[in-house]
């Protein structure tokens, strides 16, 4: 994943999506191995489920104090002083997350990016790996009946009204999670291969038997693998982990046959790309028309569309199709 320093643009700040799968507050948060911590922790994850963000902070609070090194005690706590309006609060945590997680599985440092007022190009590779390796086992439970996700269904729509009736020797599916995409372009494609940063993530699309091959790995990787290989390559729900797209789609472009596609979503943005509360990126129709024109991609269509809900509306996004 893009790792290059932080570039100063336009921050969105929206409310915290109570549906993003996080790896704080959660029930799979690794225990402290100190029992009133633990219970100060069940309890402010009750008290954040409804709603009162600050009656959490102060457990959590409480929590940390009894132990100082738990780096996702400080993690949740830093998240429950942003949602109750504390953002001083909030870096104060991140930053004694950042000192304790030195692998930087839980995001600390994109965070205190954001919080700052800075975007960084890119999440680090070991927070969205823990993350997904953390959510496989409930993902598609959760995507479909929690956020009503649709994003193959959207891909393909825009496929078909680009490429009408078209059929793909062999495709690339970028961040194929547990093979929703693969099982819906199976009738579309002669072989798929899928690429996912998360192991996990990999193991469970293994099992949905629709790719040819699969790997657990950067996009980076995969796409650099060869040249004019595939006649398709898909992200659905996948550029919402990156900041600026143009190394990501000028990759993805060498991948390509002459003629090939490239198909994928984004959540939408007014200006240029940010980095949201939810730990998404959007990403603006003109970031995007720039990027594609960057990488030699002409666009075939680019137009509104949403893949998910959350809380019960509508997340604004994109879906483009481009070819080389």
């Amino acid at each position: 994943m893009d790792q290059r320093p932080e570039r100063h643009v336009k921050t969105a700040r929206p409310g915290p999506s109570p549906n993003a799968p996080r790896a704080r507050l959660s029930p799979s948060c690794p225990s402290s191995n100190h029992l009133l911590a633990d219970r100060r922790f069940a309890w402010a994850r009750g008290l954040a489920e409804a709603g009162d963000h600050a009656a959490a902070a102060d457990l959590l609070d409480q929590a940390v104090a009894l132990v100082p090194g738990w780096a996702p005690g400080w993690a949740a706590l830093a998240e429950a002083r942003e949602r109750a309006g504390d953002g001083d609060g909030a870096i104060a945590a991140w930053l004694k997350v950042a000192a304790l997680d030195v692998a930087g599985m839980l995001g600390a440092e994109p965070h205190l990016a954001r919080l700052r007022g800075r975007t960084p190009a890119g999440l680090p590779e070991p927070y969205v790996r823990a993350l997904f390796d953390d959510y496989a086992p409930r993902f598609d439970r959760h995507l479909v009946e929690a956020l009503d996700y649709r994003g193959p269904e959207v891909v393909l729509a825009a496929l078909e009204r680009a490429a009408p009736g078209r059929r793909f020797g062999r495709a690339l599916d970028l961040g194929c999670g547990t093979g929703l995409m693969g099982r819906a372009l199976s009738g579309r494609v002669g072989a798929i291969d899928g690429v996912d940063l998360s192991p996990a993530m990999v193991a469970l699309a293994r099992e949905a038997g629709c790719y040819a091959t699969l790997t657990a790995g950067p996009l980076e990787d995969a796409l650099s693998a060869g040249t004019d290989r595939y006649d398709l390559v898909t992200a659905a729900d996948v550029f919402v982990y990156l900041g600026d797209l143009a190394p990501v789609l000028a990759a993805a472009a060498r991948a390509l046959t002459s003629g090939g596609v490239l198909a994928f979503t984004v959540q939408a943005h007014h200006d240029g790309f940010a980095l949201g509360a939810d730990m998404r990126f959007g990403h603006s129709e003109s970031h995007l028309r720039e990027a594609l024109a960057m990488a030699g991609l002409g666009i075939a269509l680019l137009e509104p569309a949403s893949t998910r809900r959350e809380a019960g509306h509508a997340v604004p996004g994109t879906v483009a199709v481009a070819r080389r």
